[in-house]
């Protein structure tokens, strides 16, 4: 295996503002106004050191070299002016304002749609660059991306999809070339009953409500009814944790449906290792929440939720202490 660190933007990052990285004191405006990155074909290296398997920090990675459609969820982070200019893996220089990105496995260069599930927006950015190398991470974006999808305050959760060459040549890549009826069999199968909200004023792409309502989004949070779910199969965290004991869920609890009443989402995975883990971060950093972290598994996706509350008010509060502890905008879901 190749021990691959080229360019000092692809080695091992702190990414989200932290140490000595971060933004510009006085950064450019109008960059919410910054358009995506514009797919287009370009050749997939098949060799090189770019397309190499390599090992960093011990662990070893091996790109992915040919047109295949990706998709993955988990924690995004992003990198600033620390690197602003820097070498990246590919060997162009990282442009912090640029909508760019750095993956661990995808071609360089490739492009994906990045979705930040807390409020509905996404971004399409260019893949360049390798990182972030941290396990509970899958993307580190420009300054600009993470600006255009909120990501700004810390690490979030967020979904990618890959769009091919394939797609690109097909154009259905493009939102504006998608109909109803395609974007409703897209969505996520909780969302099937609910209706679509306006767009964002930085983003120009409809997302089902059941995704969406944004903690700092308006003073007064909204809640979203979640009927006809399909059967279930959660992951319960245990009622209490044994004092000398490190607070972190167990896997093993099952329930057999999620009791109704007001839930607060913390973040929604493709696999269910990553909920795992978000919800093992999450005990730790608030240990207070363990008894009520739960993953229901719905149709292929793992939603991590704390609750049930009782009232809407109580889910808030639930609420704003993830956002003040985390860093995150979790939603809050209303089951019946």
């Amino acid at each position: 295996m190749l021990l691959f660190l080229a360019g000092c933007a692809s080695g091992p990052r702190g990414g989200s503002g932290i140490g000595r990285d971060g933004a510009d004191a006085s950064p450019p405006s109008g960059l919410s106004q910054v358009p995506d990155a514009e797919p287009r074909v370009e050749s997939i290296r098949s060799s090189g050191g770019t397309s190499k398997p390599y090992v960093v920090l011990g662990k070893s990675y091996v790109p992915i070299v040919d047109d295949r459609p990706f998709r993955e969820s988990g924690l995004a982070s992003w990198y600033g002016r620390k690197f602003h200019s820097q070498s990246t893996a590919s060997g162009e220089p990282y442009d912090m304002y640029a909508m760019t990105a750095a993956h661990k496995t995808l071609p360089l260069p490739s492009y994906v749609r990045v979705r930040n599930p807390a409020n509905g927006r996404e971004v399409i950015v260019r893949v360049n660059d390798r990182g972030p190398f941290h396990d509970d991470r899958v993307i580190d974006l420009s300054y600009t991306a993470a600006l255009k999808l909120d990501l700004l305050r810390g690490v979030a959760p967020v979904e990618i999809e890959r769009i091919t060459n394939a797609d690109i040549r097909a154009g259905g890549w493009r939102r504006g070339n998608v109909d109803a009826t395609q974007l409703a069999q897209r969505a996520p199968p909780a969302a099937s009953a609910a209706s679509v909200q306006p767009p964002s004023a930085m983003d120009s792409v409809s997302v089902p409500a059941a995704w969406t309502a944004p903690v700092a989004a308006a003073p007064r949070m909204e809640t979203m009814e979640v009927v006809a779910l399909p059967p279930m199969a959660p992951l319960a965290a245990p009622a209490a944790a044994p004092p000398s004991a490190s607070p972190m869920p167990s896997p093993e609890g099952i329930a057999s449906a999620p009791p109704p009443g007001f839930w607060v989402q913390l973040g929604a995975f493709s696999q269910r290792d990553g909920a795992a883990r978000f919800q093992q971060q999450v005990a730790r950093e608030l240990p207070n929440l363990t008894p009520s972290l739960n993953i229901f598994t719905e149709r292929g996706t793992h939603r991590l939720q704390a609750g049930p509350y009782a009232s809407r008010e109580l889910a808030r509060d639930t609420a704003d202490q993830v956002r003040n502890g985390l860093q995150l905008t979790p939603v809050i879901v209303e089951r019946r």
